[in-house]
């Protein structure tokens, strides 16, 4: 029975895929900054293959906390899924640079941190790191600058991880969303930290969490490296690279509102 370690699980994406991976008989072990909500999704899956630890994924004492659980609940760990993160929408230039070093903390540094403690476990078992970056990471988003930077950096640095975890055993799963229906846009920051007070405009398609869940466990089970879901983004990737200027006006005129 395989051990799957979520972050970021209380809501969204990360419950989601808990669900899934419930079903297909996992242990599980889950964590969230959000102490309630968690615990009312570990009742909901029931306390005999799920455990969840609360706390803020930026803190490395949470991280030992849920690698020696993980060894001692479960004698191991199979499935290291980093999906925990926080964006915000708010023009560069007026965004207190507070909120970009929150962002790149919890989005960037927590789960590099976390998957280099979880490598030992995760080279006994020959497990699987499964990193939620973001199209946002391929492609300027404006008002996203922060989160462009820090999905960025995610997917160097598990580009680069891939190639020298290989010789381990260990495979390596880089995951490109566009936009999801998850709560990550409902409580993404403002220009002052606080929560933003304007919608947020999109490119593509929105799609829901539990369909994303769905092409990531099949992803998984097909053994791919990387996963682009929503093509029109994918598309919208290219033509940043072979048309930025056009690119450019084409974006600034969909945000144009949350640039005011």
């Amino acid at each position: 029975m395989h051990t799957v370690l979520i972050t970021g699980a209380a809501s969204g994406l990360g419950w989601e895929l808990a669900r899934a991976y419930h079903t297909h008989g996992c242990n599980l072990l889950l964590t969230d900054i959000n102490a309630e909500g968690l615990a009312t999704r570990v009742a909901e899956l029931g306390a005999e293959h799920a455990l969840g630890l609360a706390g803020d994924i930026t803190d490395p004492a949470l991280h030992q906390q849920l690698l020696q659980a993980c060894a001692e609940r479960f004698g191991g760990l199979d499935i290291l899924i980093n999906n925990a993160g926080i964006t915000h929408r708010s023009p560069t230039t007026q965004t207190d640079p507070a909120v970009f070093r929150k962002v790149m903390a919890v989005d960037y540094q927590a789960p590099v941190e976390l998957t280099l403690s979880a490598l030992p476990l995760l080279r006994k078992s020959r497990g699987q790191i499964i990193a939620i970056g973001s199209m946002a990471g391929w492609m300027p988003v404006l008002g996203r600058a922060g989160y462009c930077a820090a999905k960025s950096a995610l997917s160097q640095f598990f580009e680069v991880l891939r190639a020298e975890v290989v010789r381990d055993g260990i495979r390596m799963l880089l995951v490109y969303p566009s936009f999801l229906d998850t709560p990550i846009d409902l409580n993404a920051l403002g220009a002052d930290g606080q929560r933003a007070k304007h919608g947020r405009s999109t490119i593509g398609t929105i799609r829901g969490a539990d369909w994303m869940a769905v092409q990531i466990i099949q992803a998984q089970q097909q053994g791919l490296q990387r996963l682009f879901p929503d093509r029109s983004s994918w598309l919208a990737s290219l033509l940043w690279r072979i048309a930025p200027s056009f690119y450019y006006r084409k974006m600034s005129a969909r945000f144009a509102a949350e640039m005011d």
